[in-house]
This record gives C-alpha cells, structure tokens and sequence, in this order.
C-alpha cells in the first residue's frame, strides 16, 4: 500500500506538464509533484501512474517514490492563478504524489549517454506498458545524480480508455522508431531474458493493489475495483510473455534533437535482423 500524506502547502505549478501538475510540500515534510484528479485527463491517468510507476520501480527501473495524497483545496486560496484555483477546487480528496527530485534535470541524449543494456530495459518496459510518451519530443525522464529516473506514465496502457478492444491488447505492436533512446543501441533481446521471467501473476496482483478502490469504481463492464484490477493483471501478463517480438526499431518519423540512427533492426522472435 502506498503511503498516504497530507499537503499543507501548495507551491508552484509546473507548466510542463499537460496536467498542470504541482509541487506541494507534505505533513510528512516531503516535497512531491502531485497530479490531479481534477485535471483534464482524469483518474485513469493516476491509474496509470502508479500501476507503471510501482511495476517499473518493482523490475529495478528508477521511478521516484509514489506517495497518496489528501488534499484540501483551501491551501491554495492564495494562489493567484485562476486556473490553478480551478484544479485545486476540483481535486479534493484523495489525488497522487511523486518525490520532487530537487537539482534534476530534463534528459537531453547529446549531453547523457545511456548503456544498451539500460536502454533495452526501458524500451521493453515502454513497450510492455505501451508508452506513447517516450519520445525524443518528449522524454519524460530526468538524470538525476547521474542516473536515468523515469517519471511521467499518465500515457500508457492506452487500452484500459476503452476495455472493449482488451482482446488486442496483449499482441499490439510497438513501434519504438521515435523512442529518445533508440539511438543508443538497445539490446531488447538482453532485457526480455531479464526482465519477463519477473513478470508474473503474483508481482502484477501486488501492484495493482496499490491503486485506490475510488479511483476504480463504476468502471462500465466491471463488477467492482477487484475485476477491475484483475483485467490489468491478465493484460500485462500476457503481454509480457510476447512484447520483446512485437517491438520495432527504426528511421524516426521526423526531424529529432540528434541525427536519427543509421542502422535499422526489426524484432522478429526476439532476433535482430539488418
């Protein structure tokens, strides 16, 4: 279960985000960007952090801690900005928190360079979770301390905005052709040996246990928050058992920060081919 905090003061809000996420600072004296339920994308976009966010920290990927957070809209009366004013009105209650990972900065691939091994993890794990939002457009990761952090899964598990089409999910491809780290070689292959075995039904039931029952309630289809989370489970099992071959390396789709790779390789059966 994810620790649960109380914000006392709102700080500032982080216009980067789509969301409008916000750093706040907590009863427990933690610093934290807190995400919204109130904001545009709604409780499936916590959903989704925490399920990524818990299942990447679980396979040893670095995401920053995940915390729940009760909020009170009264702290930001004093807040001047009027849409600001609006989220926090429409966010009481129960929202999520990440750990403010203060002197970070927004990964740029000319200025840090990432092993194939680590690369290869996270594209599986992207892939695994069908991330659309890893690009070089928009990495969302920071280097932190020298080390890569992952933040940011509110667009992931694209399926479970629709569950009718969870038949397809399991097998849909991923084309990693405009991931920020294609460039740096990544060894899939090496990353699936690792990281699928872990995927099992025991870990994901434990992960998806530390998303809220309210924020899993009156999901059409669904008799309750248990069927609810049972239905990650059993897509990402699958999932996982097969993503390595579904994943596709290639030219990008447009002009990048860095010269796009010169080599090509597409996934077959776990084996690169040129």
């Amino acid at each position: 279960m994810l620790t649960e905090v109380t914000a006392i003061r709102y700080v500032t809000p982080l216009r980067e985000g789509g969301s409008l996420p916000g750093i706040v600072e907590a009863d427990d004296l933690g610093t934290y960007v807190m995400k919204f339920t109130g904001a545009g994308q709604g409780r499936k976009t916590l959903v989704a952090e925490v399920v990524c966010g818990q299942l990447g920290r679980r396979l040893g990927l670095r995401v920053p801690d995940l915390v729940r957070i009760q909020l009170d809209p009264v702290i930001g009366l004093s807040e001047p900005d009027q849409e600001v004013q609006e989220l926090l009105k429409a966010s009481g209650g129960l929202n999520l928190g990440m750990d403010y990972l203060p002197g970070s900065l927004g990964f740029d691939p000319l200025a840090f360079e990432v092993g194939a091994e680590e690369a290869g993890r996270v594209v599986w794990f992207d892939a695994l979770i069908g991330n659309v939002d890893r690009s070089w457009r928009n990495p969302n990761m920071l280097v932190w301390h020298g080390r890569l952090w992952l933040i940011d899964h509110g667009a992931t598990m694209i399926w479970h905005h629709g569950w009718r089409g969870l038949d397809k999910a399991a097998t849909k491809p991923y084309d990693a052709s405009d991931h920020v780290l294609a460039p740096f070689a990544p060894d899939i292959a090496a990353a699936g040996r690792a990281l699928a075995p872990r995927i099992t039904e025991e870990l994901l039931t434990e992960v998806v246990a530390d998303v809220p029952d309210e924020w899993l309630t009156d999901e059409p289809g669904f008799d309750g928050p248990d069927a609810v989370r049972r239905a990650y489970v059993e897509v990402l099992l699958e999932r996982a058992a097969t993503v390595e071959r579904r994943i596709t390396l290639g030219e990008r789709a447009g002009e990048g920060p860095s010269k796009a790779p010169e080599w090509l390789r597409v996934w077959v059966d776990g084996k690169a081919s040129r």
